[in-house]
């Protein structure tokens, strides 16, 4: 089990800061790459562009909650629950075939 974790590419896990624009406001978000990665994903399932998609996001959090107080966390956990909604897709997908 180790050697799956100390074997990961260095990169994956490096941070990356990101410039966008959050309700008109210019911010910058600092994220691990394969977060930056999979956060592309999400958004091109949804048809839109990554900067789009976060600012999406951000409002939707903010007309629910009316604060945002830790909105990287959030975007890490959003990636997180993203991975396990299509591992239960595919099992899903098995059962019926």
């Amino acid at each position: 089990m180790c050697h799956f974790f100390a074997n990961q590419d260095p990169d994956s896990y490096a941070f990356e800061t990101r410039s966008l624009r959050l309700n008109g406001q210019s911010t910058s978000i600092r994220l691990e790459k394969i977060f930056w990665q999979r956060l592309e994903a999400i958004a091109e399932q949804f048809g839109v562009k990554l900067p789009r998609f976060i600012s999406s996001l951000h409002q939707e959090i903010l007309l629910l909650r009316g604060e945002v107080p830790n909105f990287t966390s959030h975007l890490r956990c959003i990636c997180i629950v993203a991975q396990e909604d299509s591992r239960l897709d595919r099992r899903e997908a098995k059962r019926a075939a």
